[in-house]
């Protein structure tokens, strides 16, 4: 059974998938590669369309590598891995219940994820982003329609919280979201504090993810005047250079770089993207460090450190 065909036609859907079921670009690359490795192994038993199978194979990899990373536990915060999204954009409106795939790339989303069972994640995938059917996520779930119904239905319930403050990557919102960060970063680089602290917002809340393996903060720094204290402390220990640039990931404008590491566990690359609130104010950054989360990450000019 020759897999060429299958391949080009199904990865990107089965990468989409797993990466919004595990919120990271390399674990999504091991599930796609182990799923076409067990269907050359073991190619399923009925001709035709592969994607059911593929998906099943799919979706039991990802919940499985869910399932450990949570009971491995996590050094400080956890946050997606970034990845690039280009120039598209959400479309202005769309049904409540429905996410685009450019809103479901989002950090805003993914993260409200992490609050669903694995099988509530994979669900909701399946159903609001993927379009499938009750009677297809059923099978890629190996559950009764009636089980993916109440599965479907206790997901939506439990993303409740983000639509509350839901913000779709549309035009405008990305248009928002560069003003304010490039403000933000221009007066950083000017070694401006008060134009910095400006762009903030008075309850913002920095989270950086360095999996252990970098000096970071370990739990959620909140407010404008502990998070500006945490930049210029940085800036202080670690000099007002580094180089960076701007990159559209996870459907914002966001900034990804390098500063000069010289010392053990000083992270060399970051990737930086924020949340805008109504008035264009940063209301959250979250600072991607971990070097296994930057692995879909653009670094042209900037070398590893």
């Amino acid at each position: 059974m020759t897999l060429a065909p299958a391949f080009a036609e199904h990865r990107r859907f089965l990468w989409d998938l797993s990466y919004r079921l595990t919120g990271c670009a390399a674990d999504a690359d091991d599930v796609v590669q182990e799923t076409f490795a067990r269907a050359a192994q073991r190619p399923p038993s009925r001709e035709g369309d592969l994607r059911p199978w593929l998906s099943r194979v799919a979706v039991n990899l990802g919940r499985d590598l869910l399932r450990r990373r949570r009971r491995a536990g996590y050094v400080g915060p956890w946050l997606p891995s970034p990845v690039e999204t280009g120039d598209a954009a959400s479309p202005d409106a769309s049904p409540e219940a429905r996410y685009d795939l450019v809103e479901s790339a989002s950090f805003a989303f993914l993260l409200a994820l992490e609050a669903l069972t694995p099988r509530q994640r994979a669900a909701l995938l399946l159903r609001d982003v993927f379009d499938l059917s009750v009677r297809e996520a059923a099978e890629a779930l190996q559950v009764s329609e009636g089980n993916v119904k109440v599965l479907h239905h206790r997901a939506r319930r439990a993303m409740e919280e983000y639509h509350r403050t839901r913000r779709r990557p549309t035009r405008a919102e990305q248009e928002k979201v560069a003003a304010a960060l490039q403000r933000f970063a221009a007066s950083l680089a000017a070694r401006d504090i008060a134009g910095a602290a400006a762009a903030l917002a008075p309850d913002v809340v920095l989270v950086t993810d360095a999996a252990g393996e970098f000096h970071a903060a370990l739990k959620p720094i909140h407010g404008r005047e502990r998070v500006m204290r945490f930049y210029v402390s940085l800036a202080e220990k670690r000099g007002w250079g580094g180089t960076w640039s701007s990159a559209m990931l996870n459907g914002v404008p966001a900034l990804v770089g390098a500063v000069p590491a010289t010392r053990p566990r000083e992270v060399g690359r970051f990737a930086t993207l924020v949340e805008v609130d109504d008035n264009g104010l940063i209301r959250a950054i979250h600072g991607v460090l971990a070097t296994r989360k930057l692995s879909a990450v653009p670094f042209e000019g900037h070398p590893a450190s």
